[in-house]
């Protein structure tokens, strides 16, 4: 399922609602365990894990970003600086599992806007998929697919 965008009053936002038959806790230990960060978004590395704590993504080439934790709440929310934007994850116990919301709250959309909802789309997928105890395969032919969707839908917006 596509993310809903939106634009909003200071700019766009893309919510990502996924369902996982896991609990809350692990959903959790997926987004803040550097282990099991690394099987899903390995470039990036949780280097404090609190409200004004750092988060490093490896850009691949020697150079290494550094982003803030804008907000934290223990297995509830973990938001962070992505260049300008933030991106928010914020968890909810279910009767079956968890609701995870995962936002990214942009101030524009540029051409590569679609990329990142694309990855991030993919990403969750692979979470999910984690979690079921299952290997992904075909990440970046999932990826190209998911692309060309948001691409379309980013046009839509502008």
């Amino acid at each position: 399922m596509l993310a809903t965008i939106k634009q909003v009053n200071d700019g766009y936002t893309a919510q990502f609602d996924r369902h996982f038959k896991h609990s809350v806790e692990m959903v959790w230990e997926m987004l803040t365990e550097n282990d099991k960060l690394k099987l899903w978004f390995p470039e990036l590395r949780i280097k404090e894990l609190r409200e004004g704590g750092r988060i490093e993504f490896d850009m691949q080439n020697g150079n290494f970003e550094e982003m803030m934790i804008t907000s934290y709440s223990p297995k509830t929310i973990l938001e962070f600086t992505w260049a300008d934007d933030l991106v928010h994850f914020e968890l909810y116990e279910e009767s079956e599992g968890c609701h995870c919301i995962l936002k990214e709250k942009m101030r524009t959309i540029t051409e590569h806007t679609p990329r990142d909802l694309a990855g991030w789309h993919v990403c969750l997928e692979v979470i999910s998929a984690l979690l079921d105890g299952r290997r992904m395969e075909g990440r970046k032919q999932e990826w190209e697919k998911w692309y060309e969707q948001y691409k379309a839908a980013v046009h839509n917006l502008t």
